[in-house]
């Protein structure tokens, strides 16, 4: 019998399936909730001591907390982001790191437009409005034909500009590494990430967070938008410089900003929030319940593989 413990939040929540094959492959899980639970730490610490495997939500996995763990084999991320994990400590204990890449690429892609929609055409300020027993004109701005600026042209950003070609919109991409086959079907320009902060519109973020990527977007980007930009970050806390991102938006450098991250989260007091021009949303833009339940199958299949000594589908290295 293996032994699991989750501490994913929503890892077998909507749909069962992914249970039920772990332990027709003789796993018991274990399932710990921070949220609900204030001696989270010491029971984790103690669960890791004989497990086999551990399905991962958002905690931080270091190396002083895989010396728990001494029969550890992997690590399954229950999305794809790993930035929480210490991936060459787990390494040097021959732990495996795998994530579900893609899995949610078109739950993140639709919420991209709906934050998109929202900060343009001033959805939620008008709702608002509506609630409060007011009825006035609020203008906004068409997305149709404009630029949109994609940052990150992984699985993520590849569904956001097949959704941009319905709108008709002018799309220029920046990556590393360029997907030239995005350009010779027409969907993308890649230009260099000033022109991309110059030019767009609406600018989205779809890379990853590390060493290149942290605070991309401060002060001197801001002072380069349109004062009718529009910003959405739905990738990781920290890409964006928020302090910054407040003065650019309380000053009206650029017309509005929508984050689903945060650089702390849970947010708490964040003078963001204060604004109007801005739209805050609980990390949520890959939970659709289609996407959490192919992400649950593809993290119960990294689970047996490993420990039934196959491959992982999608093993992580440094």
């Amino acid at each position: 019998m293996f032994k699991i413990i989750s501490t994913s939040p929503t890892f077998g929540k909507y749909s069962k399936e992914p249970i039920e094959l772990l332990r027709r492959n003789d796993c018991e899980i274990i399932f710990l909730s921070r949220q609900q639970n204030p001696s989270f730490n010491n029971e984790f610490l103690s669960a890791l001591n004989d497990a086999d495997g551990l399905i991962l939500g958002f905690e931080k996995i270091t190396e002083e907390i895989l010396s728990y763990a001494p029969k550890l084999k992997i690590i399954a991320k229950h999305g794809a982001g790993v930035d929480n994990i210490d991936i060459s400590a787990a390494q040097k204990r021959g732990i495996v790191v795998a994530n579900a890449p893609g899995a949610n690429r078109h739950a993140v892609a639709d919420f991209v437009f709906g934050l998109m929609l929202s900060l343009s055409r001033r959805i939620n300020e008008s709702s608002l409005v509506v609630k409060n027993g007011n009825w006035i004109n609020i203008i906004g701005n068409d997305i149709y034909g404009k630029t949109l600026g994609v940052i990150g042209t992984g699985k993520i950003g590849k569904e956001v500009i097949r959704r941009a070609k319905g709108f008709n919109m002018n799309i220029i991409a920046f990556d590393l590494y360029p997907d030239r086959t995005l350009e010779q079907l027409n969907l993308v320009k890649y230009v260099p990430f000033k022109e991309i902060i110059q030019s767009a519109d609406f600018i989205t973020i779809h890379t990853d967070f590390n060493n290149k990527s942290a605070s991309m977007i401060g002060k001197n980007e801001f002072d380069l938008m349109k004062n009718e930009a529009f910003l959405i970050n739905t990738a990781r806390g920290g890409i964006v410089d928020e302090d910054a991102l407040y003065e650019a938006l309380h000053f009206n450098k650029i017309k509005g900003a929508a984050l689903d991250v945060f650089e702390v989260e849970p947010i708490g007091k964040n003078k963001l929030l204060e604004l109007d021009n801005f739209i805050a949303t609980p990390h949520i833009a890959g939970y659709s319940e289609e996407a959490l339940v192919e992400v649950g199958f593809i993290t119960a299949r990294n689970i047996m593989n490993v420990l039934t000594g196959l491959n992982s589908e999608y093993e992580v290295k440094v």
